[in-house]
């Protein structure tokens, strides 16, 4: 075993003040970490923040993994058990306070994590955090902390074939032998899709803090707007406290105080406040997105013991999904005004998250406003994305159709899995909740459609009790458990279990609520049925192209530069992707001579669907009220639906949208 530098811990004190006295700290664990192969002694230097894969890069141990058929090669990664260790000294007067936790924001996915021989945490879900009390276990010196890492193929083998029914994976190729993604709170595209790369990874994505207090700490902070009338805003203040010694305490509210008196335990105290003449919340192209900012503060005995400063929004938000003339309606009000929703689906920019720069989320955001939107869906097969592309969104007035983290397939009916999404849900609706820009929650992507209609009982063999259990399974987590949540922490916006609710197989269906429609695509249907079939709400179509010759050219070889070659086919990862591409291009122009003009009338022919499309959904109202299409960027290097590619290029198809979004 080699020796490790000892590091003393960065303190970074994480909060929003200037207060010299304050008691709360958040201190991010900064040191110098390495990582090894379980079963062997060979240590490597490793990034924190990070992922197995680019640690294995950064230490020149495998290629770049997007690189020509590297996925292929690199999938004995997925199959192995991997350790990170490393070593930190922590300042004695810190280890004088009465709590110290350790936060683990981000774990990926399956761990046991050690602290000085302890086993302090096991982790199963990959979307939530850990907040565990290590003060017993803390040292001056030569603290050893380790995450052993469990393959989650190798953690759910089992499971999946003692499991009474074979559950759908479809995202997970037939050449997999044992499809683990539904037993898995990982993110559902790491192991596949028809537009990206299986790289099932694991590592410490999210940063490590070191928690510490005494009294009392602030837990969360919720403000909302209750209603707006003539020219009054009505506001409340949800401040959660975790009170350890009960005494006299004083909540400041920007000027407000609140004193009261509080025992030992979980407290929120309510404020209720009016804002007259308020600046309201508007999406892109309605008005300004104005945000107001609240500062908290915790005092006892006129010490501050915690602050926060809470950004907020003064809008209301409305889905109107009823009966009416035409069928079901499906559209929002904002503020109280019917709103044309206009933009896209949004996938994480990267198979491995935390290389996507704080400038990429910067630059993907302004190019959504730019291109006239004023929605983006964030689909339900990626992640909760992080923090900054919220307060972008809501900074530049893109409203959020938010899916929780569940994606065509049907989900084991297990206590601990049932336990860990719950406190993935109530987590990820507390972190979100205060974002102007989040606009409706929607528990899943195509599971209830795909049930109705893709024969998934004759498929995998249920039986009529088989079908029965599923669906009361799937039942309690979407009619029942997510609902239930926001009931209790966010009731101020709509909620639908899935989308879409409507299925595009029947004329008839055209009239009803949300859409998905691929009638082009995977119907094989022409460009011109965009125009025939409009419905309500369009949450997702689309048609596929390659990107640019620069970004293929950097990671597939030359002598493979050719459609035909088992590089580029690999590289398409629909069933249908490069015959339906050539149909489409003859349809309209001549046949390409080169591969390169196959790649650039790829393009021009995307951009002609998604205009037909966008155009027909326009012209279509109020019969229909939004257009979502499919998709707005990549997460490799590919042919996919997106209209800017994964290094950031703008495909012809982003400019006709943003002529069709921005027409007056």
């Amino acid at each position: 075993m080699r020796l490790f530098v000892l590091l003393i811990v960065s303190i970074v004190l994480y909060s929003c003040h200037s207060d010299k006295d304050l008691a709360f700290q958040k201190i991010e664990l900064k040191c110098e970490w390495f990582f090894q192969e379980e079963g062997k002694e060979n240590q490597l230097a490793a990034n924190i923040p990070g992922s197995i894969h680019l640690d294995l890069l950064a230490n020149q141990k495998i290629e770049d993994p997007y690189y020509a058929n590297n996925e292929i090669k690199q999938r004995w990664i997925e199959e192995k058990n991997w350790i990170y260790t490393t070593q930190f000294n922590i300042d004695k007067e810190l280890l004088k306070n009465d709590n110290i936790h350790f936060i683990f924001e981000g774990i990926d996915t399956y761990s046991d994590i050690i602290l000085n021989g302890n086993k302090i945490l096991s982790t199963d879900n990959m979307f939530r955090s850990w907040d565990i009390d290590v003060k017993p276990f803390l040292k001056e010196k030569h603290n050893q902390l380790e995450v052993h890492f469990k393959s989650p193929i190798l953690y759910n083998k089992e499971k999946v074939k003692s499991y009474p029914q074979k559950l759908p994976s479809g995202n997970e190729g037939e050449e997999i032998e044992t499809k683990v993604c539904s037993f898995t709170r990982k993110a559902a595209y790491q192991f596949g899709w028809d537009w990206g790369p299986r790289f099932v990874g694991c590592g410490i994505w999210k940063p490590i803090y070191i928690q510490i207090w005494n009294d009392a700490k602030i837990e969360n902070v919720f403000i909302q707007t209750k209603k707006i009338e003539e020219n009054t805003a009505s506001i409340e203040s949800q401040v959660e406290l975790l009170i350890e010694k009960a005494g006299n305490y004083e909540i400041e509210l920007d000027s407000i105080i609140i004193k009261k008196y509080l025992e030992k335990g979980k407290h929120t105290i309510n404020h209720h406040f009016n804002i007259n003449n308020p600046q309201l919340w508007w999406s892109n192209g309605h008005g300004n997105p104005y945000l107001y900012t609240q500062k908290i503060k915790l005092i006892k005995n006129n010490q501050i013991l915690d602050s926060k400063t809470q950004k907020y929004g003064i809008r209301t938000i409305e889905l109107v999904n009823e009966k009416d003339a035409i069928g079901t309606a499906f559209y929002f009000k904002l503020n109280g005004k019917p709103i044309f929703m206009k933009g896209a689906n949004y996938i994480p920019q990267d198979v491995f998250l935390t290389r996507v720069k704080d400038e990429q989320y910067e630059s993907l955001i302004q190019s959504v406003k730019d291109a006239g939107m004023n929605m983006i869906r964030v689909w339900g097969g990626g992640v909760y994305e992080k923090d900054l592309f919220y307060e972008l969104c809501d900074k530049n007035g893109i409203l959020v159709w938010q899916d929780f983290m569940f994606a065509g397939s049907m989900y084991p009916n297990l206590p601990e899995f049932h336990q860990t999404i719950k406190q993935e849900i109530e987590e990820n609706i507390k972190r979100l909740r205060n974002h102007p820009s989040i606009a409706i929650w929607c528990g899943n992507n195509e599971i209830e459609v795909a049930w109705n209609n893709w024969g998934w009982q004759k498929q995998y063999g249920y039986s009529e009790q088989d079908s029965i259990d599923l669906w009361e399974n799937y039942k309690s987590i979407f009619h029942g458990m997510i609902p239930n949540s926001l009931q209790v922490l966010d009731n101020s916006r709509p909620y639908t279990t899935t989308s879409p609710l409507s299925n595009w197989g029947t004329a008839e269906n055209f009239n009803h609520s949300s859409m998905h429609y691929w009638g082009v695509w995977h119907g094989r249907e022409p460009f011109e049925n965009f125009e025939k079939n409009v419905g309500r709400f369009m949450v997702e179509y689309g048609f596929q192209s390659f990107p640019d010759m620069s970004t293929l050219k950097k990671v597939i070889p030359k002598d493979s530069m050719f459609l035909a070659s088992t590089m580029m086919q690999h590289r398409q990862k629909s069933y249908i992707g490069n015959g339906l591409i050539t149909k489409h291009i003859e349809q309209y122009y001549d046949s390409p001579q080169s591969f390169e003009e196959f790649v650039k009338l790829s393009q021009e022919t995307q951009a002609k669907g998604y205009e037909m499309a966008i155009q027909s959904h326009l012209s279509n109202q109020p019969h229909c009220m939004g257009t979502l299409f499919w998709q707005l960027n990549d997460c490799w290097p590919g042919p996919s639906w997106s209209v800017i590619d994964y290094y950031g290029n703008k495909k012809k198809a982003y400019y006709s949208v943003q002529e069709e979004f921005t027409k007056k």
